[in-house]
């Protein structure tokens, strides 16, 4: 089977607007319920199941060609701050994955007095 590799790859475009890191990912064919997302931190892992079926017949309906693949696809990335994963939203529509991450509220540095 001739699969280019690109079929499997989690394409993603990546906007940082308005303390906001908004994501899209391209993840045609893949149902919502085979896509997981972790985040941890400033790293964020899209996985997802793939299943992708071509078939092709003859007049006769006899199979000339069939082409089938199954598999696994990740895509992990990280960004310039951490997550607030309790504001985090995902959406999934039309083979497009949209996720809204917030940053986290970075902790404000302290001065120590030496005394």
């Amino acid at each position: 089977m001739d699969r280019k590799l690109d079929e499997l790859e989690i394409r993603v475009d990546v906007v940082e607007k308005d303390g906001v890191f908004k994501v899209r990912a391209d993840l045609p064919g893949v149902k919502k319920e085979d896509i997981n997302i972790r985040i941890d931190g400033n790293l964020v892992q899209i996985d997802a199941e793939t299943k992708g079926e071509k078939e092709f017949k003859g007049e006769g309906g006899k199979v000339l060609r069939s082409e089938r693949y199954y598999g696994s696809v990740s895509r992990a990335f990280t960004l310039t701050q951490d997550v607030d994963d309790t504001k985090a939203v995902a959406k999934y529509e039309d083979g497009v994955l949209t996720l809204e991450l917030p940053k986290k509220a970075t902790s404000s540095s302290k001065r120590l007095a030496i005394s």
